[in-house]
């Protein structure tokens, strides 16, 4: 009787440390993100200049707000 709850008391231990861990993961995650965007204003004109497009700073930065609230969306 003794092995069963100390079965059932290990798998409610994992589940919570996966869920937690999953979280927390998530979490730290979405600050790097945050705070390390995937693209910036630099690689955004290099794009628009090799799709033949002369970038205007006012095109970069209406496509960087655009970009902004997307993630903050999410």
């Amino acid at each position: 009787m003794d092995v069963i709850w100390v079965v059932l008391i290990a798998i409610a231990a994992l589940i919570a440390g996966v869920a937690l861990g999953f979280f927390l993961a998530r979490k730290y995650m979405m600050n790097y993100m945050k705070k390390n965007p995937p693209i910036n204003e630099q690689m955004l004109r290099t794009l628009m200049m090799q799709m033949g497009q002369k970038p205007s700073q006012k095109k970069i930065n209406q496509m960087m707000r655009a970009m902004n609230n997307q993630t903050d969306k999410k």
